[in-house]
C-alpha cells in the first residue's frame, strides 16, 4: 500500500466517522453505537497507521 493509498483510506474513514457522529446522538455523547463503533475504530486504526508512516518517513 502506498502512502497516497493509506492517506485516502484514512481520510475516507475520517469522513465516514464524522458523518455518522453528526447524526447519531449516542456517538455524539461518547457512547459509540453498534453501527458507529466499527467506523470509529477503523478511523483510529488508519490514523495510527498513517501517523506511523509519516514518522517513519521523517526518520529517513
Amino acid at each position: 500500500m502506498t502512502a497516497k493509498d493509506l492517506f485516502q483510506r484514512y481520510m475516507r474513514a475520517f469522513q465516514d466517522s464524522t458523518e455518522h457522529t453528526g447524526t447519531c446522538e449516542p456517538c455524539q455523547a461518547g457512547q459509540p453505537c453498534q453501527d458507529g463503533e466499527p467506523l470509529h475504530e477503523r478511523f483510529a486504526r488508519l490514523q495510527d497507521a498513517y501517523r506511523a508512516r509519516l514518522s517513519q518517513q521523517q526518520r529517513r
